[in-house]
């Protein structure tokens, strides 16, 4: 029988405009990033209001959530790059403590 063991890592999840999208990717893939999630993300509220993807045209007025899944010891180095990317757009990073069961995964 195995023993399931917990991992704590962190959770970093990256709003940002979807026509960033491949520049924050090409940033992720370069720095290694063993493994993200794109979303996109239906809409919301912020800054100025409420907005939603209904009615675009294209996906280029939309948003997309890129979810990574990061050592803690290697936080600080992520963020400080996808942060140089995302004080340019429009977008929101946050970052949240979380638990793996399969820590080679991350």
């Amino acid at each position: 029988m195995h023993t399931m063991q917990m991992h704590e890592k962190k959770r970093l999840e990256i709003f940002i405009e979807a026509p960033a999208l491949r520049r924050l990717t090409a940033l992720l893939d370069d720095i290694d990033m063993s493994g993200y999630t794109i979303i996109p993300v239906l809409g919301g509220s912020g800054e100025h209001g409420a907005w939603t993807r209904d009615g675009l045209v294209s996906s280029a007025g939309g948003m997309v959530s890129v979810v990574c899944i990061v050592d803690e010891d290697e936080l600080d180095a992520v963020v400080e790059r996808v942060y140089t990317l995302v004080s340019r757009q429009i977008g929101v990073v946050n970052v949240t403590d979380c638990t793996v069961i399969r820590d080679a995964k991350f």
